[in-house]
């Protein structure tokens, strides 16, 4: 038997949608056989000692009978997952001989192990490619299925593998691994359902638009079958595409959750619809292991929540913080977990439990007691934070016979984008992107009125009782509005209509 030395691997582990650097130091010394794993590993990394050690026995690399000590750096960083199998597997060979410690230098390694030696896929191949730049590692070796989105950031050499002997053969300059490379072109996904298909339903055709232009939220209300859920599933449809950055952001976010099956950047905006018996931790985000939620798989596109009354309160309410900070901060015992969650509200509910109330179609069998417990399982606040507010009617049957095909969504979408332009060249100063990211002193920089409107506005503010969130949303709703008629100054009619789009604001307080 060759002489041992000290082995350490470089890998890396998940925390939230961030990779970490891990070294796995692997020794094999002398005293009684056995194998010892510190490094505050949970179940699946402990477990992963039966893995390697059927995996090197199965491919021809049996464990010495000695003592071998692993240890997991840094050791006050809780660690999960099967991914570190392959760099404690790596780190044996290492140690014993088998293959140069020399060849491990400036290389990632990332795996789970099958019984057999085969490669499994791990999740966050893309946020440990991030890591890899910035460290300015040489080279990251992976799993096949986890190696092609590591290569989306088409800046750091990525090298699939199959199975451990295939990786010791490349160590060893026997063989070569095979290099994933970047693909330049974008997915293009599925094709969305198109805004054109909507009969009738003009206002609230007009105020998706306005939503889409200006990243703002929206509720719908209207009776049952009237189209609400028909209208907020074309929003993607009508929105702009994801850019560079974007696609790269919400790659990242999907890795991490190990849901990302692609092998080209996003060109689509996501789309969640999760249901209403989604869970805190579901919507949020977390877990033993903490994965991004909804609202997190939802960044940089749209989070759409139907029946809105039926959700749990607690968990709507966990909504109005990463509503305004477009982030979700968990707290843990040694961490805070940070997660991205910049998205676009769209929800849909009924007027009161039996969906009819103010329709005009058919009697409301709901008191008032009822239709008040109804809407009070949406806390104000929450209401506040919805930027949109408008009814949908019952489409008479006249409108949906029309042979008139309305406006496609390609149409919309020019709009959209030429709206979208305009703000970012108004906030290319800033690390903003839309209207609906405003704060207070870019709202009293760019959404500025004159005292015609302001007289008129105030007027209104005070009847009605608006907070201040309230007023500040009117006026981005408004800086939309005249961003879509191609005006620099809001004018009195874009206000007026900003405050048309809040039904709710409209009864009085």
């Amino acid at each position: 038997m060759q002489p041992s030395v000290l082995a350490k691997v470089q890998s890396a582990g998940i925390l939230g949608v961030e990779a970490y650097g891990v070294c796995a130091e692997v020794d094999v010394t002398g005293g009684l056989p056995g194998y010892h794993l510190v490094g505050l590993g949970a179940s699946e990394v402990k477990e992963g000692s039966v893995r390697v050690r059927s995996a090197l026995s199965n491919c021809g690399y049996p464990m010495p009978p000695r003592k071998v000590i692993v240890n997991l750096a840094p050791a006050d960083v809780h660690k999960d997952g099967a991914a570190f199998d392959l760099p404690i597997a790596i780190g044996l060979l290492a140690a014993t001989g088998v293959v140069p410690p020399r060849a491990l230098e400036e290389t990632f390694f990332l795996g789970e192990l099958s019984l057999d030696g085969q490669l499994r896929r791990v999740a966050g191949g893309l946020p440990v490619a991030c890591l890899a730049r910035k460290r300015g590692i040489r080279a990251l070796i992976l799993p096949r299925e986890s190696a092609k989105e590591a290569a989306l950031l088409g800046d750091v050499p990525v090298f699939a593998a199959q199975s451990l002997p295939e990786v010791a053969a490349h160590l060893k300059g026997e063989t070569q691994l095979e290099r994933v490379t970047k693909s330049d072109a974008a997915a293009d996904g599925e094709v969305l359902p198109d805004l054109s298909e909507v009969r009738g339903l003009e206002h609230a055709k007009l105020a998706l638009e306005i939503a889409a232009a200006g990243g703002h939220n929206l509720l719908f209300v209207g009776p049952p079958g009237c189209g609400k859920s028909m209208l907020a599933r074309r929003l993607p449809s009508i929105l702009p595409p994801l850019d560079e950055r974007e696609a790269l952001e919400t790659s990242i976010v999907h890795s991490a959750s190990g849901r990302f099956d692609r092998t080209e950047l996003p060109a689509q905006r996501p789309f969640r619809a999760p249901n209403h018996d989604v869970s805190m931790a579901g919507m949020l985000g977390g877990g033993a292991l903490p994965k991004p939620g909804e609202i997190s798989l939802a960044h940089n596109g749209v989070l759409f929540l139907d029946e809105l009354p039926e959700f749990k309160r607690p968990v709507l309410d966990s909504l109005r913080e990463p509503l305004e900070d477009r982030a979700v901060t968990l707290v843990r015992l040694r961490t805070r977990i940070r997660f991205p969650a910049s998205f676009s509200l769209i929800a849909a509910m009924n007027p009161c439990p039996c969906g009819f109330h103010g329709s005009g179609i058919r009697n409301c069998v709901c008191s008032f007691a009822a239709i008040q417990r109804y809407r009070g399982k949406i806390s104000g606040p929450l209401l506040d934070r919805i930027d949109i507010q408008v009814h949908v009617p019952h489409v008479r049957f006249e409108e949906l016979s029309q042979d008139r095909i309305g406006v496609s969504s390609s149409v919309v979408a020019a709009r959209v984008l030429e709206a979208r332009d305009r703000q970012r060249h108004r906030l290319a100063k800033t690390k903003l992107h839309c209207n609906a990211q405003l704060g207070a002193r870019e709202v009293a920089r760019f959404c500025q009125i004159d005292e015609k409107t302001t007289a008129r506005f105030g007027q209104i503010a005070d009847r009605r009782g608006l907070s201040a969130r309230s007023v500040h949303r009117v006026l981005k709703l408004a800086r939309s509005i005249a961003d879509l008629a191609g005006r620099e100054k809001l004018a009195l009619g874009d206000v007026m209509m900003a405050v048309d789009l809040r039904v709710f604001d409209q009864e009085v307080r």
